[in-house]
């Protein structure tokens, strides 16, 4: 089922239609990616007043690229209604100490996914 956005609520049939179908979020990427696994990233510090994807307790930690997804539509952008902007999704690894500090376990890390747009190259 195509996307489509406007001001109108769902109906139940369609919100139950859209479930079933599915939505395809992959999007083309016209350029390469900007990291490539092993390669060490810093997640952006950014407070917008709208949604983003990228969660609070990894903004300004440095992790990383064990995994490129491909390209995908930005969730940021499509909640704001601007459009799909398809950018690449990483997964980036962050250890537990990096994220909460000395007291947490050195075995323990996170893998989250995350945008072109949320991450800085080191």
């Amino acid at each position: 089922m195509a996307i489509q956005t406007s001001n109108e609520c769902m109906t139940v049939a369609q919100a139950e239609a859209l479930l079933q179908s599915g939505v395809d979020c992959r999007g083309e990427v016209d350029t390469l990616p900007q990291f490539r696994v092993g390669d060490r990233v810093k997640a952006k510090v950014m407070h917008p007043v709208t949604y983003t994807r990228l969660p609070r307790y990894v903004r300004g930690k440095v992790g990383t690229i064990t995994k490129v997804h491909g390209g995908y539509i930005f969730p940021d952008t499509m909640g704001q209604r601007l459009g799909p902007k398809p950018q690449y999704v990483y997964s980036v690894r962050f250890s537990a100490h990096e994220l909460w500090g000395p007291s947490a376990s050195p075995q323990d890390c996170l893998y989250i996914d995350l945008f072109d747009d949320h991450l800085d190259a080191l």
